[in-house]
């Protein structure tokens, strides 16, 4: 047993036991994030074990998510725990207070799912869904490669998940180990900042830009040692940026040289967007790209597509025979009920989102304020208090997202989503926005 700083105990015998005594502590809170882990042979000196012992119980930790290890630095409790997720940050918004914190799409451009849930009902019933049948609708495949070929994506096999985050998860862990780098866009997706560290992996945040991650940022992230790289292809959360094709271009020959590094596209901006996507798939030896249905056809659907090179599918196939085995194909015929339909009119919708999204940037930079958003559904303000920006928005009625949730070394900001506003609201926004931040100086996220 060893004291820790704070005067925790840490007891154990067992690597388990040495790992649940970890755990503990940080359930109780006298673990803080932050704090130094004894170095392992010093641990394992005072329990009386193996050094190999406590090893292995560092290592469940990592994989569990409770703690970070950096080299000869050692090992610590991470800063946020796999069980307090950046969506721990969400407070409760005050009534009458309006609502641009939940990053939900606009209930009015989602199909209705009665006809589809009805079809696939019948497809099922024409030929019920058994064990050992291939885990991806034929349909469903077929479909999806029509799709993936009209975009210019490789080709390549298609897998179906629970979402864009489950293929994120199911992908990294195919090829990565507890202890690689992910580079990962900063400020991103507050969901994979949790996901990384999470699955025992370390974030290298890659700065963006408008036009998506910068390309001096990729290469250091690289050169530092990442085996895997995030990348937003189009409405990029939180600050809606596009990778353009001058911007794909750069990227593709800093991939050139790194064709080890395994590369995934997200592009859950998918039929809501007007942008053309551009890949980055196919330059290296590993590669995905997830398209999600959530954005633009339901968040309960849970289904996304995946397609890249043959070992990963193979690999994120094989291993999800081992758990859940497939993503229901109640669900993927439903998804090719609404595709057959043509139940989403892209068009339209990006349409919509855009003349709000675009609205309030105009009207924000008429007000002297800088803001962000060339796609999907969010816009990201950089203020110098994000604090008092937050508090200020809320006491004129208008509830924003902090920026922290979805930054790693990046500047502050606000987050703002659309779907809920209406364009007779966005000069009030515009207001309230100027009044309660002072725009932060430069041409990045910070």
């Amino acid at each position: 047993m060893l004291f820790v700083p704070g005067e925790y105990l840490i007891i154990g015998r067992r690597a388990s036991e040495i790992a649940a005594s970890v755990e503990a502590g940080v359930g109780a809170g006298a673990l803080v994030p932050g704090a130094l882990l004894p170095p392992m042979r010093e641990l394992a000196g005072v329990l009386g074990v193996n050094p190999n012992t406590v090893a292995a119980a560092y290592r469940t930790l990592r994989e569990r998510g409770v703690i970070e290890t950096d080299g000869r630095r050692g090992s610590r409790i991470r800063a946020r725990p796999a069980t307090a997720p950046r969506d721990g940050l969400r407070s409760a918004v005050p009534a009458g207070a309006r609502d641009l914190t939940s990053g939900n799409p606009d209930v009015r451009l989602l199909p209705a799912l009665d006809d589809a849930l009805a079809g696939a009902a019948r497809r099922y019933a024409r030929e019920p869904t058994l064990y050992g049948q291939d885990p991806v609708a034929p349909e469903l495949a077929r479909l999806a490669k029509a799709g993936f070929d009209a975009d210019g994506v490789p080709a390549g096999p298609v897998a179906v998940t629970s979402g864009a985050l489950d293929g994120i998860e199911r992908v990294l862990a195919a090829h990565l180990r507890p202890g690689d780098a992910v580079a990962v866009e900063d400020p991103g997706w507050g969901s994979v900042l949790d996901l990384v560290p999470a699955l025992g992996l370390r974030v290298l945040p890659v700065a963006v830009d408008d036009d998506g991650p910068r390309p001096e940022a990729v290469a250091r992230a690289l050169a530092a040692g990442a085996r895997a790289l995030l990348v937003t292809a189009r409405a990029q959360n939180p600050t809606g940026a596009v990778v353009s094709a001058a911007r794909a271009a750069e990227l593709r020959s800093v991939l050139a040289a790194h064709p080890e590094v395994l590369v995934i596209d997200d592009d859950h901006g998918h039929g809501l967007v007007e942008q053309p996507l551009n890949v980055l798939g196919g330059v290296t030896s590993h590669w995905v790209l997830i398209r999600s249905t959530a954005k633009a056809y339901a968040p309960d659907l849970r289904l996304a597509l995946l397609t890249g090179d043959d070992v990963t599918l193979d690999r994120v196939r094989g291993r999800q025979r081992l758990g859940p085995g497939w993503v229901s194909r109640l669900l993927q015929y439903a998804v090719v009920e609404l595709w057959n339909a043509g139940a989403v009119d892209p068009a339209g919708v990006a349409r919509s989102y855009g003349e709000r999204r675009d609205g309030l940037v105009a009207a924000l930079a008429r007000r002297g304020v800088r803001a962000h958003g060339r796609s999907g559904m969010n816009v990201w303000v950089p203020v110098a208090d994000e604090t008092a920006a937050v508090t200020g928005l809320l006491g004129a009625g208008w509830a924003v997202a902090p920026g922290a949730r979805f930054r790693v070394e990046s500047g502050p900001g606000v987050r703002m989503t659309v779907s809920g506003l209406s364009l007779p609201e966005v000069p009030g926004l515009a207001d309230a926005v100027a009044a309660a931040v002072r725009p932060a100086a430069g041409g990045r996220f910070g």
